[in-house]
């Protein structure tokens, strides 16, 4: 028994040092990531030569183990012939005469208040900066909307590469709903996959009163503003009707902006019959004119690899040493209340 215990209490110790000191560690690589002012750091990943490989373990897998070894020996060779290539022409200052167009594929997964956009704007100028006239980019995109000044930056730094006739298409798998969408309806060309959510052109605000809580309980509340509508609706202070009016007609103000922009992008559209903030599965949005194909973005990335260099660019921002201990209890958080969302009335496959 005593062994035990000596031995749990030498495990406990060894355990705590080793917390200390990854603890330490983080705090000087935090400390001298922001002596250096790094903010981030763009990731570029050769997705040809990912799937490449992908496609001759597959193959070698399905081949008998003899004639696995005699392909091995056939590549190897084959590649340290094209290596040896490559160096002579780099020597001689020699570039390759075929060079293909590059697709530069972007990732974006938005939040409620859009604080993605901090590195889509990183990678976007990042593209910009090298793009040729034959490149092309593909945005894979998912969002259920959020906040209409982040989205409304989102779009603004897509519409980046319109300005500069640099062909986008936006593939969404799963879904690109209201500010989602208004992003969308930037590109050249949008393909969703069959089920797909897809449109959802509305706005919407809600705001819980408890000025009548606060009453019961003899609590009063004071708001001074200067201006008629500084303040139309508040948390706690009597709202009127006058300002119920008022809020109601900024949402049907920035509806209207919502839909001059969408109609501005895609003109093929019937903006009054889809912008009635309903949503629609992908099949369902083709007929409407809102999407332009049905596919995935594996279908798009894999037909254009015979043809361009496919190349994924991610600007990875540097979190701070609380948001990584943080992150995770935030991630389990929103596992929780999807658990909860999809109990309610919404429709399950």
């Amino acid at each position: 028994m005593d062994l035990l215990f000596f031995y749990a209490l030498f495990l406990a110790k060894v355990v705590t040092v080793v917390v200390a000191v990854a603890a330490i560690a983080l705090i000087l690589v935090n400390i001298t990531q922001r002596k250096r002012g790094q903010s981030g750091q763009l990731q570029i990943t050769q997705l040809n030569e990912r799937y490449r490989e992908m496609k001759k373990s597959m193959t070698l897998a399905l081949l008998p183990p003899q004639e696995q070894k005699l392909r091995h020996k056939a590549e190897k060779k084959q590649q340290k012939q094209e290596a040896k290539e490559a160096k002579q022409r780099a020597k001689q200052g020699l570039v390759s005469a075929d060079k293909k167009p590059v697709l530069y594929v972007l990732d974006f997964k938005g939040s409620m208040d859009a604080g993605e956009v901090t590195s889509l704007r990183e990678e976007i100028s990042a593209v910009l900066a090298v793009a040729r006239k034959q490149d092309e980019v593909l945005l894979r995109l998912e969002s259920p909307g959020g906040v209409v000044h982040g989205y409304g930056l989102a779009a603004s730094q897509l519409q980046r590469l319109r300005e500069k006739n640099i062909p986008l298409t936006v593939a969404v798998d799963k879904v690109a709903a209201s500010g989602g969408y208004m992003m969308a309806c930037v590109a050249d060309r949008i393909i969703a996959a069959p089920f797909a959510i897809i449109g959802s052109i509305g706005v919407v605000a809600q705001v819980p009163n408890f000025n009548r809580l606060l009453k019961r309980n003899n609590i009063d509340v004071e708001l001074h503003t200067a201006g008629e509508y500084k303040r139309t609706l508040t948390l706690f202070g009597e709202n009127t009707e006058q300002g119920r009016n008022k809020f109601r007609e900024d949402l049907n103000e920035t509806h209207l902006l919502f839909k001059q922009f969408v109609q501005q992008m895609r003109p093929v559209l019937d903006i009054d019959r889809v912008a009635t903030g309903e949503h629609w599965y992908g099949s369902q949005a083709l007929e409407k004119q809102l999407i332009d194909e049905l596919g995935t973005s594996d279908d798009i990335i894999i037909a254009r690899m015979e043809h361009f260099s496919v190349v994924s660019v991610r600007y990875m921002r540097r979190k701070k040493l609380m948001d990584r201990f943080t992150q995770s209890a935030a991630d389990s958080a929103a596992r929780q209340l999807l658990k909860l969302w999809q109990r309610g009335d919404k429709p399950l496959l």
